[in-house]
């Protein structure tokens, strides 16, 4: 397993017990023998608010990495959904809220298939960048339909 994805499943577990999590960057570079800055990737990849995390970061001597998860099983996670989206969406995005949201239980495994489906470069038939632009606003509107 990669060191990246162990990483996160490591910080997963601590939000399993709570719903936010304070770490120090240096600390959990040590205990998994790595630079901060791999720390600060797998946070910037797969702790982001399409994924359902609100994350905090104050740099220095006393300096920490907060982490929420800002994922309710309820409606407001939808509308912070289509907030945190913006004008343009890729498709690895999509694919990220998508699978957060079944694994939140707001949509079912059949709900997330049919959206990835409609919501697939191939079914999108214009080129890069309207491609996402097409797709946020689709996502936008299947969201809001779901409320």
């Amino acid at each position: 397993m990669k060191l990246s994805n162990i990483i996160e499943e490591f910080i997963k577990e601590m939000l399993e017990e709570s719903q936010e999590v304070e770490l120090q960057r240096n600390e959990l570079a040590s205990r998994f023998n790595c630079v901060p800055s791999q720390i600060n990737y797998v946070i910037s990849t797969r702790f982001s608010p399409e994924r359902g995390y609100s994350v905090e970061s104050r740099r220095g001597g006393g300096g920490y990495i907060r982490i929420t998860r800002t994922a309710p099983k309820d409606k407001s996670y939808i509308f912070h959904a289509v907030n945190a989206i913006g004008s343009s969406i890729s498709s690895a995005s999509t694919t990220a809220l998508i699978r957060d949201m079944f694994s939140c239980g707001i949509i079912t495994q059949r709900e997330a298939a049919i959206i990835l489906a409609a919501l697939s470069d191939n079914s999108i038939p214009v080129s890069y960048p309207e491609k996402g632009i097409i797709r946020a606003k689709m996502l936008k509107n299947i969201l809001v339909n779901l409320v």
